[in-house]
C-alpha cells in the first residue's frame, strides 16, 4: 500500500484537487500552478508532485471535479423534478449550460471550454462529460414535457453557446438573459410550457 492510497493520502489528494478546481473556476487554466494549489490546500508544495505525476494530471482532475459536481447537482435537481416538485425547466437548463449570471464567471467558464481544445489530454474527458450533459438535458427537458431528441438538444446547446459568446462582447453583457432570449426565439415551443 502506498501513502497515496491510505485514508490520509486520499484526503490530501482530494484537498489538492478541490484547491485546483477552485483556482480553475476563479482564474482559468493559468491560475492552476503547483505553488498556488499547495497554498490553497494548506499542504506542502512537494505534495502536488507526490500525488500527481504532472500539472496536466492535476488540471484534468480539477476539471473532472468541477464537471462531476455540476452534473451531480443537475441530476439531484432532475430527481426533484421527477418527484413532482415545481421548477422552471428552462432556467434549470440554463443553469446547466451557462450556470451563472455573473459575466466574469461566465467568461471564465467559456474560456475553460475553449481552452480545452489546446489541451489534448482533456479532450477525452470533456467528450465523456459532454455526452453526460447532453443526456441530462434530454432527460430534463423530456421530464419537463418538451418533445426532445438528441439532435434537438445539440441544437439547444449550440444556440445557447452562440448567444453567450455574442453577449460577452457587449458593453453591458448579460449572457444568461441573451441565451434565454435566443433559445426561446429559435425554439418558441419551449416558452409554451
Amino acid at each position: 500500500m502506498t501513502a497515496a492510497s491510505t485514508p490520509k493520502g486520499e484526503r490530501r489528494r482530494h484537498e489538492l484537487v478541490a484547491a485546483a478546481a477552485a483556482l480553475l473556476t476563479e482564474g482559468g487554466f493559468d491560475a492552476v500552478r503547483h505553488r498556488a494549489v499547495a497554498e490553497r490546500a494548506g499542504l506542502p508544495l512537494a505534495s502536488t508532485t507526490y500525488y500527481f505525476d504532472s500539472l496536466d494530471e492535476l488540471v484534468e482532475a480539477a476539471v473532472e471535479h468541477n464537471g462531476r459536481a455540476e452534473l451531480d447537482a443537475g441530476r439531484a435537481r432532475l430527481a426533484e423534478l421527477q418527484a413532482g416538485e415545481p421548477m422552471d425547466v428552462i432556467e434549470f437548463a440554463l443553469d446547466l449550460l451557462v450556470k451563472d449570471s455573473d459575466t466574469q464567471a461566465v467568461l471564465l467558464r467559456y474560456e475553460r471550454l475553449v481552452g480545452t481544445a489546446r489541451r489534448p489530454y482533456l479532450q477525452p474527458l470533456m467528450r465523456r462529460m459532454g455526452v453526460e450533459l447532453q443526456q441530462l438535458l434530454l432527460d430534463l427537458l423530456t421530464a419537463g414535457g418538451f418533445a426532445m431528441t438528441p439532435e434537438r438538444v445539440d441544437q439547444l446547446i449550440a444556440v445557447v453557446d452562440g448567444a453567450v459568446v455574442n453577449a460577452l462582447i457587449e458593453v453591458h453583457p448579460d449572457p444568461r438573459a441573451a441565451a434565454r432570449r435566443m433559445l426561446l426565439s429559435v425554439m418558441p415551443d419551449l416558452a409554451n410550457h
